[in-house]
């Protein structure tokens, strides 16, 4: 039950037609400390109405309200004080966890495909860390948009085409050894790739002949084409042992050069509505009505570019899913390119523009500085993974030595704190990363929170409790409480995280569920013999629901035991 929406219905019913639900629902507050209460209405919006000073109002409307549903409320300076009635909710809430398992916190706030456009690595460069945000962000928004109620559909759209690919090309006929790129693929690749930077600043004349090689690939040379689709195999089997590690799969590995042959209808609307420009050979979109610079659709030897693929992106992903909206988990570099994208699909006469959503994020940093592949300044996903895990496997050797699946569960744990370490920062905050500090089992970490709902198991598994042992109960106590206010909190957060598109909303939820959690397992001794036992270990038991699910809705994995 919301219980804001019940306190708001509660106080329309005094205040009449002053406020609307809805605004009143708005104005609530969760007051700093809960001797406050567990929500406050500001009555300050009502003084011009009622012509009172704001305490007076409050002491009035208090009188009136209905206390069916409160232990007590309390007209305290401008607000009115509502203190929820403990056992009433806390039955309420635990009853409804035991019932809907994982299914708590599922909504129905819409319906229909989402496709989300996430990772979408450059071929024949590796996986960075760079590349991490992307990747987990836009799974974690697809498990939140299928929770409340739309069908996500992964895409992966793969940077396989563009002028970087002349550029390895001519690298690799000048430097390259095909036996080395055999053996490392991607880090051979990576090399030459840097070196061909390297190169070019002294001889700028190889950024002409990577020009010229690019446009033989799209005239289909048979040497450019066999050099492109090896340097692609190569770069799928590495970056899928990162995506295994990670648990993510996706529905669509469409990448920029699948939309080569569909570019010509774009070319052909922009043409008929006339919306095409020359400017020095080149054909431009002219967008100044939209504040923007002009959009660069076809160079002025006919080479395309990237916004003319994302065009033809945009037309396919709506003919084939029909899409609701259509989420770019790509960096705050590209900002500028989806207003771009967006202004020529409407200048296009494309109303459905307006359900093109970037989502943008801040990058992460090594030392304070950018991770650049060009220059070499790189971090590998995947050793980063690798490391993570053994780091985790040490502490588990040190503290439960004895634990089963050690492998699998320092996977779990490893890879969740990247995971959790990203995620837990508001998007578009940059971060510095630094291994040492993820993989705590203290502080805000996903250890901590992996660790907490471990124990919750244990506890289950100690008082050999299941859910079928499952009797109503209620606690009444203050730090169990808040954990049952957190709890019931658990379907708002799911809702916010997705309407706000911040996995972090629901990261730092656990961190205070976890923290509220172990507060209340150091004060009580939830296995004694008495009336409120069985409630106790309801509370729990629905602690290790919320987390699991929690947690799967970043994209992490939950071990029973650690």
């Amino acid at each position: 039950m919301d219980y804001k929406k019940l306190i708001a219905a509660d106080l329309v019913a005094v205040i009449g037609e002053s406020l609307t639900e809805e605004e009143i629902y708005q104005f609530l507050e969760v007051p700093k400390t809960s001797s406050h209460g567990d929500y406050a209405f500001p009555v300050f919006s009502l003084a011009k109405v009622y012509r009172k000073a704001p305490n007076m109002i409050a002491e009035e409307l208090v009188e009136k309200l209905s206390k069916e549903h409160y232990e007590n409320i309390v007209p305290t300076g401008g607000y009115i004080n509502f203190f929820l009635n403990k056992k009433e909710v806390s039955e309420h809430v635990l009853e409804t966890i035991v019932k809907e398992k994982e299914h708590y916190g599922d909504a129905n706030i819409g319906s229909g495909n989402i496709p989300i456009d996430l990772s979408s690595p450059n071929i024949a460069k590796p996986m960075s860390m760079g590349h991490l945000r992307s990747t987990v962000i836009g799974n974690s928004l697809a498990e939140l948009a299928a929770k409340v109620g739309y069908t996500p559909i992964r895409i992966n759209h793969l940077g396989d085409w563009g002028t970087q690919f002349g550029k390895l090309i001519v690298a690799f006929k000048k430097w390259g050894d095909e036996e080395a790129v055999k053996k490392e693929p991607i880090a051979e690749l990576l090399k030459l790739y840097v070196q061909f930077h390297d190169e070019a600043e002294e001889h700028p004349e190889l950024e002409d002949q990577g020009r010229e090689w690019f446009k033989k690939l799209e005239d289909n040379d048979p040497e450019a084409v066999r050099l492109w689709k090896w340097f692609r195999e190569e770069s799928l089997k590495e970056f899928n042992k990162v995506y295994d590690m990670l648990g993510i799969t996706f529905d669509s590995e469409n990448g920029e050069a699948f939309y080569n042959d569909k570019m010509d209808h774009v070319i052909e609307v922009l043409e008929e509505k006339d919306l095409l420009v020359s400017d020095k050979g080149a054909d431009i979109v002219n967008l100044e009505k939209y504040d923007l610079n002009p959009a660069l659709i076809r160079k002025s030897d006919g080479a395309t570019l990237y916004i003319t693929r994302d065009l033809a992106a945009a037309e396919y992903r709506i003919n084939t899913y029909d899409f609701v909206e259509v989420l770019y988990v790509v960096g705050n570099e590209q900002a500028g390119h989806f207003k771009q994208l967006k202004a020529v699909l409407k200048e296009m006469g494309y109303d459905w523009a307006d359900n093109i959503k970037h989502i943008p994020f801040g990058l992460i940093t090594a030392n304070g500085k950018k991770l650049s592949t060009r220059k070499g300044n790189v971090i590998l996903l995947e050793e980063v993974l690798h490391e993570a895990i053994a780091a985790t496997k040490k502490g588990i050797e040190e503290k439960n030595p004895g634990l089963e699946n050690k492998d699998e569960v320092a996977h779990q744990v490893g890879v969740g704190a990247v995971i959790f370490h990203d995620l837990k920062n508001d998007r578009m905050n940059m971060f510095d990363f630094n291994l040492n500090d993820i993989i705590q089992f203290e502080g805000e970490t996903g250890p901590y929170v992996q660790y907490t709902r471990s124990r919750c198991e244990s506890i289950l598994s100690k008082a050999d409790w299941s859910v079928e042992d499952f009797k109503p109960g209620s606690l009444n106590d203050v730090d169990s409480w808040e954990v049952v206010k957190a709890l019931d909190n658990f379907p708002n957060k799911v809702v916010e995280a997705y309407q706000k598109y911040e996995p972090s909303v629901m990261a730092k939820y656990l961190i205070d569920l976890a923290q509220k959690f172990n507060k209340y397992y150091s004060k009580h001794k939830i296995l004694a013999d008495d009336v409120e036992k069985e409630a106790r270990l309801s509370l729990v038991y629905s602690v290790s629901v919320v987390i699991k699910e929690g947690l799967r809705l970043l994209g992490i994995q939950s071990p029973d035991m650690m």
